[in-house]
């Protein structure tokens, strides 16, 4: 069994208790990691390497940045999303561990929209689609995960009317969010547990996680051999209700390998 897990850190540095109190308690094998706002070299990787990970890290400084973790090293590392050299943004990182193919994806906001930001977005969408399509041609075993800055249905999202115009709720953004998985991939969470609120970002702002308002944004897709291997997919509410934690929360999945 792989335990594969994302997680928007929201500042790898300043949330590192935070990161390895849960590292040591939820024991994953593989983890994406999200806004680091930290460069490669920053990175704390001497403090999970403690615990028994490896990391692959996309730095970028105060900005952005995806990692990687995993027990057993990581080969064949692409750290960037293809389709457009000229993107400076570290949002993306993908790695070989053991049988599986993993990305960590950190998808633009893309507020406000309509506008440049949000025009980014769906650009950014539009590569990330491409590049899935590449993976499953390959019939490789692969899972994207990570803070995809989409809510699939309103169902995700503790207010649909408000939301509505949010570059996160967008058509446009659920247009693509859904192109994958028209593709062939599975929302792990939801495969399993098809109803229901399963928010995974609660805003620090008006007490929205004392009230328990909600969005589900950070996601774990699946390619159909991924998928067949499916066994357990959670979110781990635990993180977010720590003081001064990261604003999202973990997913978790389990693959039978």
């Amino acid at each position: 069994m792989i335990k594969l897990a994302t997680w928007n850190v929201n500042s790898v540095k300043a949330r590192l208790g935070h990161l390895t109190r849960w590292l040591e308690a939820a024991k994953p094998d593989i983890v994406c990691l999200q806004e680091l706002k930290c460069q490669a070299d920053d990175f704390p990787a001497l403090e999970v390497k403690a615990l028994g990970y490896f990391a692959e890290v996309a730095g970028q400084k105060s900005y952005n940045g995806v990692a990687i973790l995993s027990r057993e090293k990581a080969t064949e590392v692409v750290r960037a999303l293809p389709g457009d050299k000229s993107d400076e943004q570290a949002r993306y990182i993908e790695a070989t561990i053991g049988g599986l193919r993993v990305a960590s994806v950190y998808l633009p906001n893309g507020n406000p929209a309509p506008g440049e930001k949000f025009d980014y977005k769906l650009a950014w969408m539009n590569r990330l689609t491409s590049r899935a399509a590449s993976l499953l041609e390959s019939e490789r075993v692969f899972a994207l995960a990570g803070d995809f800055n989409v809510c699939p249905t309103d169902e995700d999202v503790f207010d649909p009317a408000a939301m509505a115009v949010d570059a996160l709720c967008r058509p446009e953004s659920r247009a693509r969010f859904h192109a994958l998985l028209n593709l062939g991939l599975t929302d792990a969470l939801r495969a399993l547990h098809p109803a229901g609120h399963l928010y995974t970002y609660w805003d620090y702002q008006q007490r929205r996680w004392q009230n328990g308002e909600g969005l589900r944004i950070d996601h774990i897709m699946l390619s159909p051999q991924a998928a067949d291997r499916l066994a357990a997919c959670a979110v781990d509410k635990r993180p977010r209700g720590e003081d001064k934690t990261s604003d999202h929360t973990p997913v978790v999945c389990e693959l039978a390998f």
